[in-house]
């Protein structure tokens, strides 16, 4: 098995470990995002939520915070930073007075093409190291595990 740069330290079991080898991946995975979207304030979180709500326009607040996996305050502090940033914003949405939809604009929708571009090309970088029935596998196993 692989170990990390400090090769000589007995990691007592936890390189063997499904969440240890998990988070090593993730954090990986992470380095490799921030290098694709180097120079553009964006974090796996804001562009996970800048490309749903491009993906579903007028999405709720709420649903956008069950599609995150993280609560209602969670979701309220993305859309805020994508609204302050002018790249999203809330309307009312049709039928209901009290109830909100987000919406990219013009700027948020330019944002997230360019984006995309460099995080899906990124991506398959990085998935590179694997055969394409490994990946395949790997992503099977990683929804079945998110449940």
């Amino acid at each position: 098995m692989k170990r990390p740069p400090a090769a000589a330290i007995d990691y007592g079991g936890l390189d063997g470990m499904l969440g240890y080898l998990l988070r090593r991946a993730q954090l990986a995975g992470f380095e490799a995002f921030h290098r694709a979207t180097a120079g553009v304030d964006i974090t796996p979180p804001r562009f996970t939520a800048l490309t749903i709500v491009g993906a579903n326009p007028g999405l709720s607040q709420s649903a956008l915070g069950e599609a995150l996996g993280t609560a209602r305050s969670g979701a309220m502090m993305l859309t805020d930073w994508l609204e302050e940033r002018g790249l999203a914003e809330r309307r009312r949405r049709n039928g209901d007075s009290r109830a909100w939809g987000l919406y990219l604009t013009a700027r948020g929708r330019v944002l997230l093409a360019r984006l995309r571009k460099r995080v899906v090309a990124n991506d398959r970088s990085f998935a590179g190291r694997l055969s394409r029935r490994e990946l395949a596998n790997l992503k099977a196993v990683l929804n079945k595990l998110a449940g």
